[in-house]
């Protein structure tokens, strides 16, 4: 019967631990879209009126695009009053308003040009593409197949240099258990593009956007049971 309580085995079931790692590159799933429209206005009431006319054209235009952008939310929507820079009464010069909008576009072909309609409306600035992948894409499942796959044919090296073989499987750790990921991931170098406020004179032509590709990493700790090495 196999002693699996000792914690670095023992000379009849000797115990070897490795760590298999995985890094692979595969191309973005979704691309974010960091969406933020403005109004100013002499009083509340224009401002945010002119801020809902200006959301509704945005919303109106991504949703043209159809299954293209898979999801839309709308974020923090704020009407701040801009004080008069002289004077000690509060009064108020002006009120500016803004209203934060993510989208989630999957169809790649149609992303430069959406990117550069957005751009186009009156005081709508865009950031992104930050391109990624789903939670549930199989490249991670792929990357930890690899991993576990590469501390197995280590801990096989390893038992084949003493003229052993292993005999089972005692622990099995996935090293990112405990991290917490971020709900987006980080713009890399050269990110986000931006595009700035007002109207464009004139239609733009559609951006090429390059999406750039995404390194999966996987990561375990494994021990394993041998057989008695011939020392």
């Amino acid at each position: 019967m196999t002693d699996t309580t000792a914690p670095y085995g023992t000379p009849e079931h000797p115990r070897v631990a490795v760590r298999g790692e995985a890094r692979i590159e595969v191309d973005p799933e979704i691309a974010h879209l960091g969406i933020t429209v403005t109004a100013r206005g002499k009083d509340r009431r224009t401002a945010l009126e002119d801020l809902t006319r200006r959301n509704g054209t945005v919303l109106e235009l991504l949703r043209s695009y159809g299954p293209a952008v898979e999801k839309l939310e709308t974020g923090a929507l704020s009407i701040n009053p801009e004080l008069a820079e002289k004077g000690r009464d509060e009064k108020i010069r002006a009120y500016h308003g803004r209203v934060h909008i993510t989208a989630v576009v999957n169809d790649f072909t149609a992303l430069g040009e959406l990117v550069t309609r957005v751009a186009a409306l009156d005081m709508t600035r865009v950031n992104g593409p930050w391109w990624a992948l789903r939670p549930d894409s199989p490249a991670h499942a792929n990357a930890r197949r690899q991993a576990v796959h590469e501390a197995v044919q280590r801990a096989r090296e390893y038992a084949d240099a003493l003229g052993s073989h292993l005999t089972a499987l005692v622990e099995l750790a996935d090293l990112g258990a405990e991290n917490v990921a971020p709900a987006l991931p980080a713009p890399p170098a050269g990110f986000p593009r931006s595009a700035g406020y007002g109207a464009a004179a004139a239609p733009a032509p559609a951006l090429d956007l390059e999406p750039r590709r995404q390194t999966v990493c996987a990561q375990v700790n494994a021990r394993f049971i041998m057989s008695p090495p011939e020392l």
